[in-house]
């Protein structure tokens, strides 16, 4: 008797049609009082700038929000990505920003008043996004930017595509951020991309990028709901128009801005 499958017989199964269920119903809990968060837009754009800071290419920076504050990344050169970690100011170690849930519950692609959630046993807002200059929306390829789906890039998927050891990534950029207050890589977790253009690929269903839209004056703003540590990677990958494996050239890279702002 014969072993194994050598496909005599078969017949290629066919599958019932159902529509689509969105599986997270956008619970009542994540909704954000948008009349609410406009205020306190407002008021912390009304009140003091507590911080200035430049991200520059290639590196990665991380500071400090109190609950209520406004913070403002902006392009100040030209198109540029930046990856993002959040941390709870109080619990470093513990809780820290919750990509996949964050996507889940709201979208692949974050908009105004959306939220980025904190991980499990926790599950609590950590920020809520309150400006976006460029309201990019979806293509027609299915893209948006400011994305929850991919993650970071970094050295050891690197040296899985390409064979050869470099240390200019996303994860070591923000390695180097988390080690300057006293975290480590071990806390360096899943980001959200801001500027970034992404989608699945209709066919193949694959992670793709396109060149960032954004340009020299956009922004994106958020406002912590609690007190934070924030880091932000200006990616060696500049606009992300080339694919990982591929070196990028350094003037193909360019730095964000940071400003936090505090109601008086």
């Amino acid at each position: 008797m014969s072993s194994g499958w050598c496909g005599r017989d078969f017949k290629p199964r066919t599958f019932p049609k159902h529509d689509p269920v969105v599986c997270y119903a956008h619970p009542k809990a994540a909704q954000v009082n948008q009349a609410e968060y406009d205020e306190k837009r407002f008021n912390a754009l009304s009140g003091d700038k507590v911080l200035e800071l430049t991200v520059e290419r290639q590196s990665a920076k991380i500071w400090e929000m109190k609950a209520n504050d406004l913070c403002r990344v902006t392009v100040i050169e030209a198109s540029q990505v930046g990856d993002m970690n959040f941390w709870n100011l109080n619990n470093p170690k513990k809780e820290r920003f919750y990509a996949g849930k964050t996507r889940q519950i709201h979208s692949a692609h974050l908009n105004v008043y959306d939220r980025l959630w904190s991980n499990l046993p926790y599950l609590r807002p950590m920020a809520t996004v309150v400006g976006d200059s460029i309201k990019y929306g979806i293509d027609s390829d299915g893209a948006g930017i400011n994305d929850v789906i991919g993650t970071r890039c970094d050295d050891y998927t690197y040296k899985l595509i390409t064979g050869k050891d470099k240390r200019q990534s996303c994860h070591s950029q923000l390695t180097d951020a988390a080690r300057s207050v006293g975290l480590e890589e071990e806390d360096v977790h899943d980001v959200w991309n801001i500027f970034m253009c992404t989608g699945i690929t209709k066919d193949t269903h694959q992670y793709f990028c396109k060149p960032s839209p954004a340009v020299k004056g956009d922004y994106i703003e958020f406002i912590a709901d609690m007190d934070l540590l924030v880091g932000l990677s200006a990616c060696p990958q500049g606009d992300v128009s080339y694919p990982v494996g591929v070196i990028v050239p350094i003037e193909d890279c360019h730095p964000l801005g940071v400003e936090v702002f505090r109601q008086k």
